[in-house]
């Protein structure tokens, strides 16, 4: 299915509806504008296989332009909007785009990247000298499908939680025709998505998950709604006002929307959701127990990443019997894997491996490509995980994350997960730094709901509060306090920058606790 075919079906149907300014974009002008963004491209000499990197605010036209780069068989790069300028450089050059597409609203960004973007410049919203807007280039163009018409594929890159982003660039797909199902969206199909489906996303969009799953919605005829920004109560609202029947999360949203007041949880009817998805990371067991209870068990999490090397879902009934699971294998053979790469048997803790799955390499890093498979020619994310006897998997952490303190290899996911349903700490993050005695320490670094409370008091009520749930040595040893921790829209921890935080000479001057 392709959303063309809805256009022509139903064009006066909402296909994309902005959550704050109520901007509604039809069927109908979604196959125009995409079109009319086609024309514009192949115009420019982008040839199929060639790259367009978008740089975008949530906005109506952020769907329709990866629609024309779809249909113009091109590789669409889309590229956060928090990075710094010398990683949207290096994404810009390493990705080989002979166009950017950004929005008006970040022009000192924009002026400070000039020199490494490619001369092709388009902008969405407020002007940018020396940068054409987008819509006028567009406005006069056809309506109708370009002559050579094939399918093309984003482009993405990691999100450099552990280091400098790396391109995942897959083969344009090998059947050209545009309306060829993915393999995501075969599994949409087969979860009920379809022409009924009211879908709340409150994700940025270049993000893999929102991006991929907001296009698949639209390729079957449903409905998106786009949050501009994620606002835990106005997403209840949201829910409420357009009836929305699917969505997706991170665990960072369900801990937000727990921690409002019960008044204000209770004042949105959210019966129309039949299916809440979730993933981006692990979520602990008591924040989802709280959401089914809350929300009934419609919740469906699922492991991936943007390599797509395989997936596991896992459904609410499902979790209630195995708790803590991020389910089986839907894409791809699960492993566990020991350090000489031998599959562990159930239970066993090791690297979380993929036989069988989609094939992937790191654009211009064949080291990097070579290191994310084992010599059976398996694919890893890099997480730890272990199976159960029915082939349910356990994540435990990311291998990179792993603290050895005494030789004892401590995972900080099992921490973050006792912190963050504290009431009165809104995220957590757990790290190791070194330790002349120890090899390395257990650092908790705490955002409390209140920077008031940020006193050694309560860093010694947290640390009394973990030894009734943690073994001694997964106990932190130093304690600290920050406003806001660096954190991804999408809800991943840029765990890298506070790792590197404590290697350097005089690092964490915010330590209110230290234990010894």
């Amino acid at each position: 299915m392709h959303p063309s075919e809805f256009a022509r079906a139903t064009p006066d149907k909402a296909a994309i509806i902005m959550a704050g300014s109520g901007e509604t974009v039809t069927f109908a002008q979604l196959e125009a504008r995409s079109n009319q963004g086609a024309h514009l491209l192949r115009g420019a000499g982008l040839q199929p296989g060639a790259v367009v990197a978008l740089m975008l605010e949530n906005d109506a036209r952020y769907l329709e332009i990866t629609c024309a780069a779809h249909r113009a068989g091109l590789y669409f790069v889309c590229l956060s909007t928090r990075l710094a300028p010398a990683e949207i450089a290096y994404i810009l050059q390493d990705s080989g785009a002979q166009m950017l597409i950004a929005s008006g609203t970040l022009a000192p960004l924009l002026h400070a990247v000039a020199d490494a973007a490619p001369p092709l410049r388009y902008t969405l919203g407020p002007a940018v000298p020396g940068w054409q807007a987008w819509e006028e280039a567009t406005a006069a163009l056809p309506t109708t499908p370009i002559a050579d018409e094939r399918a093309g594929i984003d482009m993405l890159y990691s999100s450099g939680t552990t280091g400098r982003p790396k391109g995942i660039k897959p083969p344009l797909p090998a059947d050209p025709a545009i309306t060829t199902p993915s393999p995501l969206g075969t599994v949409c199909a087969r979860l009920g998505f379809g022409a009924d489906t009211i879908y709340l996303n409150p994700a940025p969009l270049y993000h893999a998950a929102p991006l991929r799953w907001c296009r698949e919605v639209l390729a079957l005829g449903g409905t998106v709604v786009i949050m501009e920004k994620f606002d835990p109560e106005a997403a209840l609202a949201l829910i409420e006002r357009h009836r929305v029947t699917h969505s997706q999360w991170v665990p960072t949203h369900f801990v937000r929307m727990l921690k409002l007041p019960e008044e204000a949880r209770a004042r949105h009817d959210c019966t129309s959701l039949r299916l809440a998805i979730h993933a981006a990371a692990p979520c602990p067991v008591p924040v989802k127990q709280a959401m089914i209870d809350w929300w009934g068990p419609i919740l469906m999490e699922y492991y991936s990443g943007t390599e797509a090397i395989g997936m596991t879902l896992i459904t609410a009934p499902e979790w209630l019997a195995h708790p803590g699971s991020v389910g089986r294998a839907m894409i791809g053979t699960l492993y566990i894997c020991d350090e000489d790469d031998n599959p562990l048997p159930p239970r066993q803790e090791g690297l979380v491996c993929f036989a069988d799955g989609p094939t992937f390499a790191y654009h211009n890093d064949p080291e990097k490509t070579a290191a994310a498979h084992n010599r059976h020619g398996w694919a890893t994310f890099g997480d730890v995980g272990w199976l159960d006897e029915e082939g349910y998997l356990t994540l435990t952490d990311r291998k990179s994350f792993m603290i050895i303190s005494g030789g004892v290899n401590i995972y900080p996911q099992e921490i973050e997960n006792a912190l963050v349903v504290h009431p009165r700490i809104a995220d957590a993050a757990v790290v190791g730094a070194p330790d002349a005695e120890m090899g390395e320490c257990v650092v908790a670094v705490i955002q409390p709901m209140d920077m008031a409370e940020a006193t050694p008091a309560f860093a010694q009520e947290v640390i009394d509060w973990l030894r009734q749930q943690l073994s001694g040595v997964k106990i932190p040893r130093r304690v600290e306090f920050m406003a806001q921790l660096p954190r991804h829209p999408t809800g991943k921890l840029y765990k890298r920058l506070l790792h590197d935080r404590y290697r350097q000479p005089g690092g964490a001057p915010e330590t209110l606790l230290s234990l010894r």
